[in-house]
């Protein structure tokens, strides 16, 4: 079993903000493998099964600083360990449209990923990291990633955004090492 999450806060407020991107990128796989978003007490999820195995989605309703509420209890129902999550969400160290990938790795200071450490118990779990920029001199980082994207950012953000989702969705029939090695290029 493979859990797949990304981070955002819920409501419409939130739809379109530079802390949602890995909602989007969620939404797009789901539509891509035909999934269907369920409402939980604690999150959204959605359920697959490839090759076999059943692959579960899940987006938080939680707010971004309490992730890991969400996470834990369906990685705990399921018995999912650590090395099967992949979790899918913003980042201000890299520039708004650029993608990274990783195995594992520390919070960065990510509010949502701090509150997975603390509830899933451990950080050992793969990542789609999508770029967001800092926020622009005098500006907030509450205000930056709960602000939209400019005009010209946002066409390199939903290029990304789909690649992430088709990243994540190569996960489920290949070694994640392959799609590090072919998405972190593009």
């Amino acid at each position: 079993m493979k859990l797949i999450a990304g981070l955002g806060n819920p409501g419409r407020k939130y739809e379109k903000t530079r802390h949602n991107v890995g909602f989007q990128a969620l939404d797009k796989l789901a539509e891509s493998v035909g999934a269907s978003w369920k409402k939980g007490k604690k999150s959204m999820t959605a359920e697959l099964t490839v090759d076999g195995e059943k692959i579960y989605l899940v987006k938080p309703l939680t707010y971004m600083n309490l992730s890991g509420e969400a996470l834990a209890p369906v990685m705990n129902y399921y018995n999912i360990p650590t090395e099967n999550l992949l979790v899918v969400y913003d980042d201000l160290d890299l520039p708004p449209g650029s993608l990274r990938i990783r195995l594992k790795g520390g919070h960065g200071g990510h509010n949502g990923l701090k509150s997975i450490f603390q509830d899933v118990g451990s950080k050992d779990f793969k990542r789609i990291r999508i770029g967001i920029g800092h926020p622009e001199p005098g500006d907030t980082v509450i205000s930056h990633v709960l602000g939209t994207f400019s005009p010209e950012e946002k066409k390199a953000v939903e290029e990304t955004i789909e690649l992430s989702a088709e990243a994540a969705e190569v996960w489920l029939t290949k070694p994640f090492v392959e799609v590090m090695n072919d998405y972190n290029k593009k």
